[in-house]
């Protein structure tokens, strides 16, 4: 369901930096407009109007007078290696991603990026996206409108993923022997007041939104798992020529979609993320990213109390930094002694109206 059916979808035939073919050797990407997260009732009435303005506005006129109150997005984060020897977890908090972008449009004046890398087999996959993938997208990034950038990010992203994938397998061919790194990825773009997150394997992404209608704090997943075992999944491995073995690709890969895993690649892993929107809103509290290192120990909803929990002793917003600072260090601490048995990664990012 397009829960942004008045918005146009790009159109793809016009789009001359991306030809058909190009489009079939992605795995026959769907290029459908974004799957959209719930919307709060209280911002309907704000996203319409948006909406209106896009259709009725020149694409190719500047937007100035698009003025909203930004939230402020902070990122905070803590890691542990755990029980694993090496350390193949890597992140990248970036506020204030816009300084990183040649030629941005004024009217973005709020861009931020955030990841989580899960690497397996090495540390080498996690580490090359940490570094590269931000700066193929600072790169790549559209120089148009914040209203016509909706029309755009989409199909960058998957460009990006594609790219930072490419060029690390190019680094991987070249040693000897062949490096077999992978890794997941689970990546937050913040443009003005709305998530686009994008995301392979199943390192997670919530949403802490405070739902009117059950008077609690409820957590809204902003990304799904790609697993062997889905039947889509399952059912594309297959058609490329591979199988799925004890719910892993070949018996070996536990997830199946990566950055890597270049030997795999043939077979069905690929590097193309779901993509899906999201509109901030004034019942949102915070955004949580993370590897499945925590996930095999909390559910979304244990995750949630222990941050509130750990909220709630911020009196003034002065002790924001710290308390989400504690949150993230108990939460990793906390996976490690439930015995994980993985590296641990959280990412927090913070939500709050300027008063």
């Amino acid at each position: 369901m397009d829960l942004f059916e008045d918005l146009p979808e790009p159109e793809r035939k016009k789009d001359s930096t991306l030809p058909e073919s190009k489009v079939q050797d992605w795995n026959n990407v769907n290029m459908e407009f974004f799957l959209d997260l719930p919307l709060p009732s209280s911002t309907s009435s704000e996203v319409r109007g948006v909406k209106r303005k896009l259709n009725e506005s020149d694409p190719d006129s500047s937007v100035t007078d698009h003025a909203e109150e930004l939230y402020d997005v902070q990122g905070y984060y803590a890691e542990k290696k755990g029980e694993r020897e090496e350390m193949q977890d890597c992140h990248v908090v970036i506020n204030d991603f816009h300084k990183h972008v040649p030629q941005l449009h004024p009217s973005v004046s709020r861009l931020s990026y955030y990841a989580v890398f899960d690497g397996h087999g090495g540390s080498r996959a996690s580490k090359f996206a940490a570094d590269q993938l931000h700066v193929n997208l600072a790169l790549k990034f559209p120089k148009v409108s914040f209203l016509q950038i909706e029309k755009e990010i989409k199909r960058t992203l998957i460009e990006v993923f594609k790219k930072t994938d490419e060029e690390f397998l190019k680094h991987a061919t070249k040693t000897k022997p062949s490096w077999k790194d992978g890794t997941t990825a689970i990546v937050v773009l913040v443009i003005q007041n709305i998530l686009y997150i994008a995301n392979l394997g199943d390192s997670k992404a919530i949403l802490c939104r405070y739902n009117k209608d059950a008077e609690k704090y409820v957590a809204v997943p902003l990304s799904i798992d790609h697993s062997p075992t889905d039947y889509k999944e399952r059912m594309r491995i297959q058609k490329a020529g591979g199988c799925v073995r004890d719910g892993r690709v070949m018996g070996i890969i536990e997830v199946s979609r990566s950055i890597g895993d270049g030997q795999y690649k043939a077979l069905g892993i690929t590097s193309v993320p779901d993509i899906k929107r999201c509109q901030l809103s004034d019942n949102d509290a915070f955004i949580l990213l993370a590897c499945d290192g925590l996930w095999k120990v909390f559910t979304s909803e244990q995750v949630l109390e222990i941050v509130l929990s750990s909220k709630k002793e911020c009196t003034d917003g002065d002790q924001e930094e710290i308390c989400y600072e504690t949150a993230c260090n108990k939460l990793v601490n906390e996976a490690v002694r439930k015995h994980s048995g993985d590296n641990v990664t959280v990412v927090i990012l913070s939500i709050r109206k300027h008063h």
